[in-house]
């Protein structure tokens, strides 16, 4: 199934809907993750999509999750284009399963949540709260209700196989609209009680309009765009050069002094590689 994102309203009730199994497993492998890792990554990158997709063309978001637990500091990257990109710290731990699941909450651990919008002002706007679960979902919630006075409901999900491939992965952002009835409010609540893991539903063959007739049971639903969702970093070798510049004469002297250079992207793991005539060329141009 290629990863895509709808959005639908109900009874003056907005959700957005996201599968993201593909790109979860890209960012895991190129990122080496262990499943936790996997896991937490994934929650993040799609939450950062959800939260996106209501953004104009040339707008962005970052979301950083900064706990103190073993994971460190997890960031996505993503835009209303239904691009993303994301890393995690350490990308390597294990922990052991807290009743039979991922203990994801433990490896992000106490911190803060951050979110900044990229509107196209001159200062981009950030916003921020302490975690309160780790679990990312939870707290991606608890954000919008104290920072952005937004209540919400938000449900992430990412299935990994004992061969650490990515089975499943997505998730849903739900808001009411200010025209919103109370007994909506009352039958999305019902309806969200009985509903199964996100990642299950992906799991077992529902597509994002599928996962919104679940949460939208007995309610009638007007669906709108479909977006198609990837992996996508932004990098480029003229981009690195240009961050080689920026190093001063001194670093680049020592670095041609060894002959060669190799810079690995944050975001991606994509690797550059540079000759020894390649940095003595932007040498000059520093």
């Amino acid at each position: 199934m290629q990863d895509h994102l709808i959005k639908a309203t109900a009874d003056g009730i907005r959700v957005f809907a996201a599968v993201t199994t593909n790109l979860v497993e890209e960012a895991s492998k190129r990122h080496h993750c262990f499943p936790i890792a996997t896991a937490a990554l994934g929650r993040t990158m799609t939450g950062a999509l959800l939260l996106a997709a209501n953004l104009k063309t040339s707008e962005c978001v970052t979301l950083k999750i900064a706990g103190h637990g073993k994971l460190g500091q997890i960031v996505a990257d993503a835009n209303s284009k239904g691009i993303v990109r994301g890393y995690v710290d350490n990308p390597q731990i294990d922990l052991p399963l807290n009743n039979g699941k991922l203990a994801v909450g433990e490896a992000v651990g106490k911190g803060m949540i951050s979110l900044t919008r990229f509107t196209g002002l001159k200062q981009p706007f950030t916003g921020s709260t302490e975690l309160v679960t780790g679990e990312i979902a939870e707290d991606i919630t608890n954000y919008l209700s104290i920072s952005e006075q937004t209540p919400s409901s938000v449900g992430l999900g990412v299935l990994i196989d004992p061969d650490l491939k990515v089975l499943a992965a997505g998730g849903f952002f739900i808001q009411a609209l200010p025209n919103v009835e109370d007994s909506a409010i009352d039958l999305l609540e019902k309806n969200l009680q009985t509903l199964k893991p996100v990642s299950q539903m992906i799991h077992e063959g529902l597509d994002a309009e599928g996962i919104i007739a679940e949460i939208f049971q007995n309610m009638k639903v007007n669906y709108f765009e479909r977006t198609d969702l990837q992996f996508q970093c932004q990098c480029s070798k003229t981009k690195i050069e240009k961050v080689l510049i920026c190093l001063g004469k001194k670093d680049l002297s020592s670095l041609i002094d060894d002959g060669q250079a190799e810079v690995c992207c944050h975001f991606c793991g994509e690797k550059y590689q540079f000759t020894k005539e390649e940095l003595e060329v932007i040498l000059a141009s520093s």
